[in-house]
C-alpha cells in the first residue's frame, strides 16, 4: 500500500511516538524528516510496562518479536498485600488472532534500541540538537524555520515531542499545561527471580508498589507516593526509598536491603492534563504525549502513541487530502485516547485516597477490557 500523498512529512520528536511515526509513514511511502532536540539519540530510565494492546501495536508496527525476545512477555497482574501475601490474579487476556501475549515490560532504553534502528532501516537519519523557531502555514503547505538557520516546506506536520510540546504552544498558545497530580514514581531496575512470571502490585499500604518483568533476569521495582511535589537530589533518593519501602515484606523488603549510597535510582512528578480535540491545526498534528499525556497507573502511554503512528499512517494511506486524514484520525482516536488519560487519573485518584485494592483494580479491568476492543 503507498500513501497518496506524495510530499513531505515533518516530525518533530525522536521518542517512541515520533520514531513509530516514522516507521508507520514510511511503510505507505512517505518521505520523512525526523528531528529531535536533544543531540543525543537515546533514553535514560527504567522500565516501561506493556499491556497487551501495546504489544499488538507492536506486532503491527512489525516489532513484537524483538520485544519478546529482549523484553518479556507473559500474562495477568498479580495483587498482593504489602506483605507479599497473594490476593487474586487479573487476567490479561487478548484475542487470540491477535498473536499477542496480554502483558510485557522492556527497558525503555532497549526499545529505543529497536525502533531507531528501524528507524534507520527506513533510510530515515534524524537531525539532532534542532528545533522548530517558527512554522507558518497555507492551505498547501507549512513553511518551518528551523533552529540551525535551515528552513523547509512540508505537506504536513507531526508534532510528536512529548508532554511538554513546544509545537503545541506554537499551534495552540492557550492549551492547558501538564499539572502535577499530587503523586511521584521512583523507579529502579532488580534481579528477576526464577519464580516472577508476571506483573505485581502490593496493595493495601500508604505507597503503591509493584514490580514489572523486563527481561529472563531484570524486573523494574515501581513506587507510586502521594507526596507535595518534590525536588529530590540523587543523593537523597536511597534513603527516601528505604524509609518508604519499611513496611513492605516478602521480596519487596529483600530488595529494600540490596538499596546502598550507590543504587540507581529514578524518581520524578507525576504530570497530565487532557487536551481536548481536534489534535490538529491546518496541516499540523499532534500525537503522542503532546495530545493526551497521562500518568503510568494504566500503563498505556506508550502504546497510545504507537496506535496513533498506526492510524495516521493508515489514514494517510487511503485519503486524498490532510484535512480528511486528520478528521478520520481523530474519529478513531479521540475516545480511545480519552479513556486511557481518565482512567489513569482515576486511578492515581483512588490511591491517593488509599481506596480499597479492589476498586483500584476494577478500573485497571474496565479500562483494559475495552481496550482490547480494536482500534
Amino acid at each position: 500500500m503507498t500513501s497518496k500523498q506524495t510530499g513531505r512529512v515533518l516530525i518533530v520528536g525522536a521518542g517512541i511516538a515520533g520514531m513509530a511515526a516514522t516507521i508507520a509513514l514510511r511503510r505507505v511511502g512517505v518521505a520523512v524528516d525526523l528531528i529531535d532536540i536533544h543531540p543525543d539519540w537515546k533514553v535514560a530510565g527504567a522500565g516501561l510496562t506493556i499491556t497487551g494492546p501495546t504489544l499488538r501495536a507492536f506486532r503491527q508496527l512489525g516489532v513484537y518479536d524483538e520485544v519478546a525476545e529482549l523484553g518479556y512477555v507473559g500474562e495477568g497482574i498479580r495483587v498482593c498485600t504489602i506483605d507479599g501475601e497473594p490476593v487474586r490474579d487479573i487476567p490479561t487476556p487478548m484475542p487470540s488472532e491477535a498473536g499477542v501475549g496480554g502483558s510485557g515490560g522492556i527497558a525503555r532504553p532497549v526499545l529505543y534500541q529497536i525502533l531507531s534502528a528501524r528507524v534507520l532501516a527506513s533510510g530515515v537519519h534524524p537531525r539532532l540538537g534542532v528545533s522548530v523557531d517558527r512554522m507558518g502555514q497555507d492551505d498547501d503547505g507549512v513553511d518551518v524555520a528551523f533552529s540551525d538557520g535551515t528552513a523547509d516546506r512540508y505537506d504536513m506536520v507531526v508534532g510528536a515531542d512529548g508532554i511538554f510540546s513546544r509545537t503545541r504552544d506554537q499551534i495552540f498558545p492557550d492549551a492547558p499545561g501538564p499539572e502535577y497530580t499530587g503523586q511521584s514514581v521512583w523507579r529502579m531496575f532488580v534481579p528477576r527471580p526464577p519464580g516472577v512470571d508476571r506483573r505485581h502490585y502490593f496493595l493495601g499500604g500508604k505507597a503503591k508498589v509493584g514490580w514489572t518483568p523486563i527481561s529472563a533476569s531484570r524486573m523494574y521495582l515501581f513506587v507510586v507516593e502521594r507526596t507535595p511535589r518534590l525536588v529530590r537530589e540523587r543523593h537523597q533518593l536511597p534513603d527516601g526509598l528505604v524509609e518508604l519501602l519499611e513496611p513492605y515484606g516478602g521480596y519487596v523488603r529483600e530488595i529494600r536491603e540490596s538499596i546502598n549510597e550507590n543504587t540507581a535510582i529514578a524518581f520524578r512528578p507525576l504530570q497530565s492534563f487532557y487536551l481536548p480535540s481536534p489534535w490538529h491545526s491546518g496541516r499540523i498534528i499532534l500525537i503522542g504525549d503532546a495530545a493526551h499525556p497521562t500518568t503510568p497507573q494504566l500503563a498505556s502511554g506508550a502504546g497510545m502513541a504507537i496506535e496513533d503512528a498506526l492510524v495516521l499512517a493508515e489514514e494517510l494511506a487511503v485519503h486524498g487530502t490532510v484535512a480528511e486524514t486528520f478528521a478520520a484520525f481523530t474519529a478513531r482516536r479521540e475516545e480511545r485516547c480519552r479513556l486511557v488519560v481518565e482512567s489513569s487519573i482515576e486511578i492515581g485518584r483512588l490511591e491517593q485516597l488509599q481506596a480499597p485494592p479492589e476498586a483500584q483494580t476494577a478500573v485497571v479491568e474496565r479500562a483494559l477490557a475495552k481496550l482490547v476492543e480494536p482500534v
